[in-house]
């Protein structure tokens, strides 16, 4: 009887204790699942008032500038500066800053003055180098500053001088309306002779010279068209038959850039007391030219520079001759039409007159020391 008391109170303990386990289990499992359905409502909740602020907005417009055409060239060039912008940002100051450098066109388009000539353009554009030692001529003894392996080297003192002695003569016939003639017929000097002639208001050759054109022009240069200006350069009509018994211009004077190659001309310059200024080299003969201007006549850069210098010393002449026309004064004598042969001779002497007077004025008759 004990025994059967003690094991039916144990069966009604265990009857009892199963529910209230099975309760505790399944409310934990209720508490999981509300949880996550609550998590998920906030999520929707969440897209749903994100889609609601996205929609509820009014779509902006297409604009032009963002939505163009893609250009290769313009994106890769934005790139490369956008590039280069951070590259500054990020480095600073790092790095040698570009000095100015040779522009070989700026010798052409904006060649430098008279007043700019100084033995460091004279240098930087090689003018110093001469020839071999060999193929020297013993003329060009008082331009030679030494010797250098096997070379010649001019003195840039010298060359310095004797270009602005030949800028002032230039400056000078121009000034009196004289007609200058330049002259360079080797391969790339084409450009700097034909800019030369323009600012100095004269006439330019790039081409082989025609023997007996100054000579005997009149019957290789007898069928030029010539015209009559005044002092203003403005052209006068009604002259044509006066200019049709006319003889051939010539030049007032003559800049010759490579005088070896040329030596005809300045022999024909010669014969009719045509002055000349030549770039005369270690292996010329200085007594070719009337003014000389020692210097490398092979440096294309060296010829560009004289010539610039040239034509800019021949522009600052005219612009005095201009100024003094508005103000009526004319700085040269004016050429009758129709005269006799007297009278042209006549002329002939009062235009050598005039470049000895140019000559006189810079001092050219003083004679010339040794270095």
């Amino acid at each position: 009887m004990i025994i059967r008391r003690s094991l039916l109170r144990q069966g009604r303990l265990i009857q009892r204790g199963f529910p209230i386990s099975r309760s505790r289990s399944l409310a934990t499992e209720v508490d999981t699942v509300e949880a996550s359905v609550e998590n998920s409502l906030k999520e929707t909740h969440s897209i749903e008032s994100l889609i609601q602020d996205h929609t509820t907005n009014a779509i902006p417009r297409i604009d032009d500038r963002t939505h163009r055409r893609f250009d290769y060239k313009t994106e890769a060039t934005v790139r490369k500066h956008l590039a280069v912008k951070h590259q500054h940002e990020v480095g600073g100051t790092f790095g040698d800053e570009v000095a100015p450098h040779y522009q070989p066109h700026q010798l052409i388009t904006n060649p430098p003055s008279p007043s700019q000539i100084t033995l460091e353009l004279l240098l930087a554009s090689q003018s110093h180098l001469g020839h071999s030692t060999s193929l020297w001529n013993p003329m060009n003894s008082r331009y030679i500053f030494g010797i250098r392996q096997g070379i010649h080297i001019i003195s840039l003192d010298v060359t310095a001088s004797h270009l602005r002695r030949a800028c002032r003569i230039v400056s000078g016939v121009a000034e009196r309306a004289g007609l200058i003639l330049f002259v360079g017929t080797r391969p790339g000097q084409d450009r700097c002779v034909v800019n030369a002639a323009r600012l100095a208001g004269g006439c330019h050759l790039f081409e082989r010279w025609i023997p007996g054109s100054i000579t005997n022009g009149n019957q290789i240069l007898g069928g030029c068209q010539k015209k009559v200006v005044d002092e203003h350069d403005n052209e006068i009509d009604g002259h044509d038959d006066h200019l049709l018994d006319e003889p051939a211009l010539k030049p007032d004077l003559v800049v010759c850039l490579n005088p070896l190659e040329n030596w005809v001309m300045l022999h024909e310059c010669g014969l009719n007391n045509i002055p000349t200024i030549g770039i005369i080299d270690t292996d010329a003969d200085p007594t070719w030219v009337t003014y000389p201007i020692p210097a490398n006549d092979d440096s294309l850069r060296c010829v560009q520079v004289i010539a610039g210098v040239l034509g800019k010393a021949g522009q600052e002449g005219q612009l005095r001759r201009t100024e003094k026309a508005k103000k009526g004064e004319i700085s040269y004598t004016p050429v009758e039409l129709g005269g006799d042969e007297d009278e042209d001779d006549d002329d002939e002497d009062d235009d050598e007159f005039l470049i000895d007077e140019i000559a006189a004025e810079v001092g050219l008759f003083q004679e010339e020391k040794d270095g």
